[in-house]
């Protein structure tokens, strides 16, 4: 997506005037200099919804002598890649009273404003025209922003408590927006309404993403909290209730996990923060709220009687989001003890912590009822096919795929398929494999639900002395919770690239692994290529190691022409190469930039093996009881 600012710089002048009428607007009255106890005060306004721009202010007491800085997130927690959010910002100034300070940018995304004394204001403008979790986004329908990527923060002023002020939008069709934010409200300020809002530190001001919008909602008790749905977006038809009720037996679900005695959630209030559109999926994790982005039909309608894939998939969505708030949030890798937001984090644990968090989504939604057993079994089917279908699996451990997320896995080309392994799914992978081999391994007395608690009770965010997980914590913490060593099974799995025996794991449970080619009479022959639509041309988007058209020397970016002198298209690949049987030959003619190639590619045979975990006819009882523990039925 392009980043383009709607209006020119002409359309802005006189610049130093105009600025300095936005500063003194969107700062409220009732933050003075002498105001006690709050020293760093933000506002921010939706300042031009066509133009997607917001305006916002910080106001601190007594800056440093020399000259105070500001500084913007490069990246935001949650989603490890460098995004440079400060690319957005203009126009800064700054004010000391009704007088221009003087204002220099030191780095890429720092600022420093000349010494003044008494109070300095900085102003500045964020072009917010992303459509995703991550960042923020403003139109006529609504707005929203994570404070990482609009709050920059005051340099050596951190851990201060400061206050945000949220504007509404100029014109009386915005008369029906609210707020909705995992924020506290100020004294004076009703939830849910524009004003004033509190923050202990700047890294909670960012971690609390804020929806602006006439946006449907519903609440629910569960674990404890109480906890709201915010939906942005057009949903026709939707059934409020049963998504609260739903998600309040999932919350209660994960609070019984980690707090079996109290049952009770870390926070007081949750927010499910959910845009519907047309399209898009993702969700990203905050301490006491979430953004997702989801499909409007993933959502429940009234009289919907059985809930269908998507619906499904939107649940495993909030399930791994939620789960975060303890498994993220709160027990996190020591090496983003503290975050340092200017550069990348290193850590090799991202497949305990995202890895874990995608085994237990879709677990904890079958131990809540929401998903049969059936239908959890048919989900992690899934994975091991697309996982064991991952040639990148062979050649990067989760372990380094965590490491390299920041320049790999984020930042995906041609070969990605080729040589990296998601530590979402086969970090899911090992923990089922660590949980069925402590299972049986203990008689089902033990299993990870164990290891996490372990982990929560001794790591959980607390004070400043909080230290996080270290690298090679967590053989040492499944000996502890559970009485057994799985160092080797680590390595193998984790730090190495072997595959679990999951034919072996599962048979104590009752589960048989049936593998099965995908049979088709009569056999389709294959290229072993993706291929997308580019300028109306046929173009290789993939080419598969130990693949035909590998062997034969096509490449990613190819343009294929023709297949035997037939023209060939996105849509009719497919249909010409039904034609063919494996092991035929066929010429093939693509373009590699401005040179005309031709290809004999020998087919082979598209008979992918399908993975299926299938419960047996007959179980003995010991395996009922270990299949019944590990998935909460009775």
């Amino acid at each position: 997506m392009l980043f383009l600012l709607a209006r020119t710089q002409a359309a802005w002048q006189p610049c130093g005037k105009r600025l300095a009428l936005v500063a003194q607007r969107s700062v409220p009255a009732p933050y003075s200099a002498t105001k006690p106890g709050m020293t760093i005060q933000y506002a921010i306004r939706p300042a031009d919804l066509a133009g997607h721009l917001f305006h916002v202010t910080i106001t601190v007491r007594e800056p440093h002598a020399q000259g105070q800085c500001f500084r913007l997130p490069a990246w935001i927690p949650g989603s490890y890649m460098i995004r440079e959010f400060a690319r957005h910002v203009g126009r800064v100034t700054a004010l000391a009273g009704s007088r221009r300070v003087r204002v220099e940018k030191l780095d890429k995304h720092t600022w420093r404003a000349a010494p003044v004394r008494g109070s300095l204001t900085l102003a500045y403008e964020v072009y917010a025209w992303d459509h995703s979790v991550r960042a923020a986004h403003l139109d006529a329908r609504f707005g929203f922003f994570n404070g990482a990527c609009v709050f920059m923060a005051v340099c050596g002023r951190e851990a201060e408590p400061c206050q945000v002020k949220i504007l509404p939008p100029d014109g009386d069709g915005r008369a029906r927006w609210r707020v909705a934010t995992g924020l506290a409200p100020a004294p004076g300020t009703r939830y849910g309404r524009f004003g004033t809002y509190a923050a202990a530190d700047y890294d909670e001001l960012i971690d609390c993403p804020v929806l602006l919008g006439d946006f449907a909602g519903a609440h629910f008790e569960a674990a404890g909290a109480a906890h709201e749905i915010a939906l942005a977006g057009s949903v026709p038809k939707l059934d409020t209730a049963r998504l609260a009720a739903d998600l309040a037996r999932l919350c209660a679900t994960q609070a019984r996990l980690f707090e079996p005695r109290s049952r009770q959630a870390p926070f007081s209030r949750f927010v499910f923060l959910v845009h519907a559109a047309d399209d898009g999926y993702g969700g990203l994790e905050h301490r006491n709220s979430t953004a997702l982005l989801c499909r409007r039909d993933s959502l429940p309608y009234p009289g919907m009687r059985e809930a269908g894939e998507k619906y499904r998939e939107f649940l495993g969505l909030a399930s791994h989001e939620y789960f975060h708030s303890w498994w993220v949030k709160r027990v996190r890798p020591a090496a983003f003890i503290p975050y340092d937001l200017t550069r990348e984090n290193y850590t090799r644990l991202l497949w305990v912590f995202e890895g874990f968090t995608s085994y237990y989504d879709d677990l904890l939604l079958a131990r809540a009822r929401l998903l049969t057993e059936d239908q959890y079994l048919q989900a992690l089917s899934r994975t091991i096919t697309r996982v064991l279908h991952s040639p990148g699996r062979l050649k990067q451990s989760v372990a380094d795929s965590s490491f390299d997320a920041w320049i790999k896995y984020y930042r995906p080309d041609e070969n990605t398929p080729n040589a990296v392994v998601s530590y979402y799914q086969k970090g899911a992978l090992v923990a089922l494999a660590l949980d069925l081999t402590i299972r049986a391994a203990t008689a089902g007395r033990r299993s990870l639900d164990d290891v996490l608690r372990h982990l929560w009770r001794e790591y959980q965010l607390a004070g400043a002395a909080y230290q996080g997980v270290a690298e090679q914590a967590l053989p040492e913490a499944i000996a502890q919770a559970t009485g057994l060593d799985l160092t080797r099974h680590i390595r193998a799995w984790a730090e190495g690239t072997e595959d679990p025996d999951f034919a072996r794991l599962f048979a104590p449970f009752g589960i048989a692994l049936q593998r099965s080619p995908v049979l088709e009479t009569p056999a389709r022959a294959m290229l072993g290529v993706q291929v997308r639509s580019h300028e109306g041309a046929c173009q290789l988007a993939h080419v598969f190691d130990g693949s035909p058209a590998r062997q034969a020397g096509l490449s990613a970016g190819d343009q294929l022409v023709a297949l035997d002198g037939l023209r060939v298209t996105p849509a009719t690949l497919d249909t010409l190469l039904a034609r063919y049987a494996p092991g035929d030959q066929v010429e093939v003619a693509a373009f590699r930039r401005d040179d005309l190639l031709r290809f004999t590619v020998t087919l082979a045979r598209q008979a992918p093996l399908r993975y299926e975990l299938k419960p047996a006819a007959r179980a003995s009882r010991a395996a009922l009881r270990l299949r019944a523990g590990w998935l909460g039925t009775r």
